[in-house]
């Protein structure tokens, strides 16, 4: 097979298990778990084989770049969708990451999900998962992008809740949905704009060259504008900077989730989307100086309130978070190569320690006993460089998990709400109105007072 066809194979096998699937569900066609476990193995070991063959044929035949075009979705004047794929030197090792931890979950879920009610819903939504991720890592253009984009966004949402039964877990999935979409209109804004100013949303009409050697086309005050958009989405994707209090939310989802999610792979595409676009980054000081910004502030946040977490997957979340705001700081300074190999060496460590997480108290109790019950305490050293009121001051942050909640809830939710209700005086019609209550009637005499 061509490197083009093991490409769309690849793209399309997980989306395909899960149209046929998801219409076997919907028709009332019960599959058993060992059917489910088997299908699953062999899914995610097809597109391992796949992965690999491709990154033979581009190997032996000297490839830096392949692209697929299937045309254009739909053309409207200017305006047009292309179906383009693209795997070069930064999608090909996120591409394999994908599918090899996808895998790895996938096997555990099957004895760690063993007799859920939810078993057959898991693994649906961890095709769809895993067929918007190799959309958003292969995609070229922005528009195409946008859709991998979304796929993982639902599903990770409907994975948080995946314990409906439980308020919590609804809850959560309800404030990550909502803080999703106030992130996700900078792509979908970004988009618009680059089609409106530079009438393309292509990576090859962005940059001229391959990665990481590419050079940016755009320039002057919009490209600056569509890169600080860009910014806004992939922080959101990431949890960095305002949007930091949901990857703690996420872990009310089961461990295989969250360490496929939010441990490898979903939190990693904000950080996909900016080294894709690191011409166009660092030709707007603005846009690299924000990044900056918020992935050092985000990183000394994740680390004062990762070491005072009671809970293994809540520390977790903020040790992800601290070295995903280490990643962007990178990018921002311009380290590419340094960033990536940070990138993929992350995500795997986190979801082993994910799923590792359920026996890492086991793990300590051992560990302390063969130690005589002395177990030195970390970071000792650096605290002893503070004075005693900041170290106290910092601990109490720390402990109120930088109170970003509260200012979120104080100052954007709560004046929202209020607007919201404020604004809903204009939707109510006189035909929708309740009518006025009956007049209250005599009650009828008894028999007794009837002469």
């Amino acid at each position: 097979m061509t490197a083009e066809s093991l490409t769309l194979l690849l793209v399309a096998a997980p989306g395909a298990a899960f149209v046929i699937l998801g219409m076997l569900w919907l028709l009332g066609v019960g599959l058993s778990e060992r059917l489910l476990a088997n299908l699953t193995k062999a899914l995610y070991l097809l597109l391992a084989l796949v992965a690999c063959a491709l990154f033979w044929q581009m190997w032996r035949g000297g490839l830096t770049t392949v692209r697929v075009s299937a045309g254009d979705w739909f053309s409207v004047a200017r305006y047009h969708f292309p179906l383009a794929l693209l795997i070069d030197r930064l999608s090909l090792p996120l591409v394999g990451v994908t599918v090899v931890l996808a895998g790895v979950v996938g096997a555990f879920s099957v004895r760690y999900l063993h007799r859920d009610p939810g078993f057959f819903r898991f693994f649906l939504l961890q095709y769809l998962f895993t067929f918007g991720a190799l959309l958003v890592f292969t995609a070229d253009s922005l528009d195409l992008l946008l859709c991998g984009w979304e796929l993982v966004g639902i599903t990770s949402v409907l994975l948080i809740g995946f314990f409906q039964n439980r308020p919590d877990p609804v809850r959560n999935a309800q404030r990550v949905f909502g803080i999703y979409r106030i992130a996700d209109l900078g792509l979908l804004l970004a988009v618009f704009l680059a089609h409106h100013w530079f009438h393309t949303a292509s990576w090859h009409g962005f940059f001229s060259g391959e990665w990481p050697g590419h050079v940016n086309q755009l320039d002057g005050a919009a490209a600056s504008v569509v890169a600080v958009l860009l910014v806004f989405a992939a922080s959101g994707k990431s949890a960095q900077g305002p949007f930091c209090g949901w990857l703690v939310r996420a872990m009310e989802g089961p461990t295989p989730s969250s360490a496929v999610f939010y441990g490898a792979i979903s939190v990693h595409a904000g950080a996909y989307l900016l080294l894709r676009i690191e011409p166009l980054l660092h030709a707007s000081w603005v846009a690299t100086s924000l990044v900056i910004f918020i992935g050092l502030t985000t990183a000394s946040l994740g680390t004062l309130v990762h070491r005072t977490c009671a809970d293994a997957k809540t520390s977790l979340a903020y040790a992800a978070q601290t070295q995903l705001g280490l990643i962007f700081a990178e990018i921002g300074f311009g380290w590419t190569t340094f960033a990536v190999v940070h990138l993929v060496s992350h995500a795997v460590l986190r979801t082993l320690q994910f799923l590792r997480s359920p026996s890492m108290l086991r793990d300590y109790h051992r560990v302390h006993a063969a130690a005589g019950g002395q177990i030195d305490p970390t970071g000792e050293q650096y605290d002893s460089l503070l004075p005693k009121s900041v170290q106290v001051a910092l601990y109490r942050m720390a402990l109120g998990r930088g109170f970003y909640d509260a200012i979120l809830d104080r100052f954007i939710v709560l004046p929202a709400i209020a607007l919201a209700r404020l604004l809903g005086v204009f939707e109510s019609h006189p035909e929708r109105r309740s009518p006025p209550a009956a007049e209250p009637t005599a009650p009828p005499p008894s028999v007794s007072a009837i002469p």
